[in-house]
């Protein structure tokens, strides 16, 4: 595998100077109290309001998300004007699935990397609750030829064609975390990888209380005040993320059956991500615009690496993602302070930890001679990961990197790795740096 050459390291330095998010909130079984835009604006306002420029001296808005509502074309404009960014800001929406927000961070550090723009505001939302309810083609098909039907009597015999099961909805988000080509939803892929890498029930069930015993301590410590509160239209306040489960324990957890592959599988609900709402932005700039509006920095992005994959074995894309970041660098796994690897699934995490050390895999999958020394385990997630924070697919990837920023400022870490695998085969890395 040869490592492409990094863009951000012969153009202008990239800063973040500052980023906030949503409480993460799971989902009920109905849809959220807010919708992806409604999210994206509210955390969106709140920062913007603490910044020392106006809102119209931003240069350009990028926003991901998978699944926008009906009303919500191109989201990253919609919320662009609500924000008060002004008619003559360019917005746009990027989607690279579970990584969309990662992509807006790398388009917008790509831009400002290379003169484009000095000032964007790029992040990720989605609001998971809020997936369509779809009718079938075949239902479709008999709409068409009903509202079609000219005369009494096409509409009767349009009418005598209807059968009760057309109206069998089609579940969007189960399709949508179906990849189409292998077949497999998310969940049977991270089953595939644990019977790759001989990832025990026990082993994920530990993994999954440790994500809710660390963000239930993230919480008690006050290490989580990149969030913002929200409000919804009844008055209701939202401060925390809400998938923590913070009486979860092992016995517990080896009580919840198999998901997607019943009934002999291993991945549960309980070791799995939630389904979850959520946005998270930040404001790149350049090193001008920080001169310019005296703005502190939180930290650096350094590189960005994209890679792809069997889709079918899709968690294992960190891996790929991080390699040739790490070779393109430099490092090894001791030069990096702390790392981000999101919890779609236990096993996904697992099997990553696994491959990043093996020697096998990194010969057949990555044509490299040699793999890279263990992730220190306790600088990985240490304020926990999708499993309890729940993954809202387009705003994982922005949530992770400010956070990570926020571990090396408050640890005084140097350099860190946010990382995700990505459904349809592959994987993104970021590389940052702190300020210090």
């Amino acid at each position: 595998m040869a490592a492409d050459p990094n863009p951000l390291a012969t153009g202008r330095p990239v800063f973040v100077v500052d980023g906030r998010r949503t409480p993460f909130l799971r989902a009920s079984g109905r849809p959220g109290p807010f919708s992806a835009s409604d999210l994206a604006f509210q955390t969106g306002r709140a920062l913007l309001y603490q910044q020392p420029f106006p809102a119209g001296a931003i240069d350009q808005v990028i926003l991901g998300c998978v699944m926008p509502g009906v009303d919500e074309a191109n989201i990253a404009r919609v919320v662009a004007l609500r924000l008060g960014c002004g008619e003559r800001v360019p917005a746009w929406t990027v989607q690279r699935n579970c990584a969309s927000g990662l992509q807006a961070l790398d388009s917008a550090a790509q831009d400002i990397a290379s003169g484009r723009s000095d000032l964007v505001l790029a992040g990720g939302v989605e609001a998971m609750s809020h997936a369509p309810i779809l009718f079938s083609e075949a239902m479709a098909a008999w709409l068409g030829s009903f509202s079609g039907a000219r005369t009494a009597g096409a509409k009767l015999k349009a009418v005598a064609a209807f059968r009760p099961a057309l109206l069998k909805p089609v579940v969007g988000l189960l399709r949508g975390l179906t990849d189409p080509i292998v077949g497999l939803n998310m969940g049977q892929t991270a089953e595939v990888l644990a019977h790759r890498f001989g990832i025990s029930r026990e082993h994920m069930d530990a993994f999954a209380l440790r994500s809710h015993q660390r963000l239930a301590a993230a919480q008690q410590n006050g290490h989580l005040d990149e969030i913002e509160v929200v409000y919804d239209q009844r008055g209701h306040h939202y401060q925390a993320d809400t998938g923590l489960r913070a009486d979860s324990s092992m016995e517990k957890l080896a009580r919840l059956k198999p998901v997607f592959d019943r009934p002999f599988g291993k991945i549960t609900a309980g070791n799995s991500a939630q389904i979850t709402d959520g946005a998270a932005w930040l404001i790149l700039a350049s090193e001008a615009a920080v001169r310019q509006y005296e703005l502190p920095v939180l930290g650096r992005v350094i590189d960005t690496q994209w890679a792809g994959l069997d889709p079918g074995q899709m968690g294992l894309g960190p891996v790929h993602a991080m390699a040739p970041l790490m070779i393109r660098n430099r490092l090894d796994s001791t030069d990096v302070d702390y790392w981000e690897i999101n919890e779609a699934f236990a096993a996904q995490v697992q099997a990553c930890l696994y491959a990043w050390q093996d020697a096998d895999y990194f010969r057949t999958e990555l044509d490299l001679d040699q793999a890279f020394s263990p992730i220190d385990e306790d600088r990985l997630n240490v304020d926990g990961g999708g499993v309890s924070i729940g993954h809202p697919v387009g705003a994982s990837g922005a949530r992770i990197v400010l956070h990570l920023l926020n571990v090396l400022q408050r640890t005084g870490g140097k350099r860190g790795i946010a990382s995700l695998c990505i459904g349809g085969g592959q994987g993104g890395a970021m590389l940052v740096e702190g300020a210090h």
